[in-house]
């Protein structure tokens, strides 16, 4: 293995392996299709069926339900995706097998059919449980030995994550709402399939890295034999542990956790789309969707309270510190995700996104600015790319190619059609892109104040970040504070959603990447697969309460208003993310010394 790594690292780009960005790229594909037709999905779902660019007509709270059970889904199947590449296919075949299920999803979303409908979704969600968790275990397995650069692997990698999301929310976006929504699920299924022909092109340049798992384990030999106590072993700040295993009743409380959770995603959306039950009985008055998701809460707590007890003190403080801060995340994409929900319905029917005159002319040189200058920076980390590499991997460069001049005639014809027009209308998805671009240009110098003298404990940045996502919707409320009671449309300026999305942005920059890295400095190794599925769990509860609560969007404006939607989600944040400061010495004493 280290031959292969030792060989990876002879042709460099950047720096770094050329495989890393044979990686970057394949991942910038899957991130360009994710999001190109995620950002669709409420738009299609509520959009009249008698317009220019008819969709489905639902109701904003039946498209919410699904869209929300769909992005929980995807970040539960990963568990086991990661754990089918780790005892049977490998990380690199796993990173093939779902780009092509992701492929035939994109595929059949672009029919726009009922039946096709659903099985897109189902095969995105098993295709990303196969593809999420393992292209990052390639990269980490890739700088084995090398761990001085794998921050910046990390870096360059995340930028590549962003890269997809901006070109696929533009390009899908763009192409879906002036040509028709097929035009847009196709577009991401196709980038998707030239991921997967670049990567499977490339498969030879990582000789064993990320390759079938080998029949042969190597087991840990404990260095003193003769100790004492075996019940205990030393992780690796010295700390005692208390060796832990899963009992019957561990996995008892697995399964019946997990089904019931299982359930209820699937139930909700079922019951207000389709007024049918998976569980239909009630008991004391209450529902049974209700009764089954809070029965899974309560096994799942007895389950981690249970397991957390039987370690030695430090370990446990650790881990319940770990507990608090997957709460707050919960809390944090709850409300942050916002973005693909209530946020792109208020893009749509309540910003005003008409421009003439000036304000026109200068949104056209500002967006041909924010789409060309990265597309000219991603061309030239190709030809670096390409020039390293192509007598050994011809063909996946010509995949790679091939793909990038698609992106540019796209990217022309896109700026050349708004160029034309003297009355401009900025398509609503445009506003998905600033998350990324916003990212990409604000990373360093928060990783700059990361690295400074001022860097703040954990607490203080859920903090920060948490009060950071309440403040940009309460830009949003006082935006939208002149709205009336259950208007559907309105004419909010552009302003208040870009700033908005600028204090999301800066907000998630000061939690969202941490979590699982304080998730490996404070889990002891025996238990880091077990936290990391319950970290998952944490995303995949805020996402569905995200859309959860996102579909009360037309309840609460009609009862009340607009500015009172938002000013909820303004409120709740910025009281957790004070919590989680005024908690801040509390958790720094249970970490017991971890920054």
């Amino acid at each position: 293995m280290n031959t292969d790594i030792e060989n990876l690292f002879k042709d460099k780009v950047l720096g770094h392996p050329a495989g890393l960005f044979i990686l970057f790229f394949t991942e910038m594909w899957e991130r360009f299709s994710f999001y190109g037709m995620r950002i669709l999905l409420v738009l299609f779902l509520t959009a009249p069926l008698l317009s220019d660019n008819p969709g489905w007509d639902w109701p904003r709270e039946h498209a919410l339900a699904l869209i929300g059970t769909y992005a929980s889904l995807l970040y539960l199947t990963p568990i086991i995706g990661g754990w089918i590449a780790d005892k049977i296919t490998g990380y690199r075949m796993a990173v093939v097998i779902g780009c092509i299920i992701m492929t035939l999803g994109h595929a059949s979303m672009a029919m726009e059919t009922t039946t096709s409908f659903y099985l897109g979704l189902a095969l995105l969600v098993i295709g990303t449980g196969f593809f999420k968790p393992n292209i990052t275990s390639i990269i980490s397995e890739m700088y084995k030995g090398k761990e001085s650069k794998k921050d910046g692997a990390y870096t360059l990698f995340y930028m590549g994550v962003n890269a997809g999301a901006f070109f696929g929310m533009m390009l899908c976006g763009y192409l879906a709402e002036n040509f028709g929504w097929s035009w847009g699920f196709g577009l991401a299924g196709i980038f998707m399939f030239f991921g997967m022909l670049q990567f499977l092109m490339a498969n030879k340049i990582f000789g064993e890295i990320g390759a079938k798992p080998s029949k042969v384990h190597e087991v840990e030999i404990p260095q003193n034999i003769n100790e004492e106590r075996p019940e205990l072993r030393q992780d690796e700040d010295n700390v005692a542990i208390k060796l832990n295993p899963f009992t019957m009743f561990d996995y008892i409380l697995i399964v019946l956790s997990s089904v019931g959770g299982l359930l209820y995603l699937f139930n909700d959306p079922m019951e207000k789309i389709y007024e049918t039950s998976l569980v239909p009985f009630e008991i004391g008055g209450m529902s049974g969707t209700n009764i089954v998701v809070l029965s899974a809460l309560f096994m799942f707590l007895i389950l981690l309270v249970t397991r957390i007890s039987r370690y030695l003190p430090i370990v446990r403080d650790r881990l319940i510190a770990v507990s608090i801060f997957g709460l707050f995340t919960v809390f944090f994409f709850a409300f942050f995700e916002q973005s693909l929900g209530s946020m792109t319905l208020f893009a749509q029917d309540y910003t005003n996104r008409n421009l003439t005159g000036d304000s026109a002319a200068i949104f056209k040189v500002v967006d041909a600015l924010l789409t060309t200058i990265p597309l000219i920076i991603i061309t030239w980390v190709i030809y670096l790319l390409v020039k390293k590499t192509y007598t050994r991997i011809g063909l996946s460069n010509i995949a790679l190619v091939i793909a990038f001049l698609g992106i540019w005639g796209l990217v022309i014809f896109r700026l050349a059609d708004k160029f034309s027009q003297t009355e401009l209308e900025v398509d609503a998805t445009w506003f998905g892109i600033l998350n990324s671009f916003f990212i990409i240009t604000l990373a360093p110098i928060f990783s700059k104040w990361w690295e400074s003298k001022y860097n703040p404990s954990a607490a203080i940045k859920y903090g920060i970040g948490l009060v950071l996502l309440g403040l940009g919707f309460a830009v949003l409320s006082y935006g939208a504070s002149d709205i009336p009671s259950g208007a559907m449309t309105a004419s909010v300026s552009m302003v208040f959603l870009i700033l908005a999305y600028l204090l999301h942005t800066m907000g998630e920059l000061c939690l969202s990447p941490l979590g699982l890295s304080y998730l490996s400095k404070l889990v002891p190794a025996r238990m880091i697969g077990f936290m990391f599925g319950v970290w998952y769990l944490a995303i995949a509860v805020g996402q569905k309460a995200a859309n959860t609560m996102g579909g009360m969007i037309d309840k609460i404006s009609a009862e009340y208003s607009m500015g009172t939607f938002f000013l909820i989600f303004t409120l709740i944040p910025i009281g957790v993310g004070l919590i989680s400061i005024m908690l801040n010495p509390v958790l720094k004493k249970l970490m017991h010394g971890v920054r």
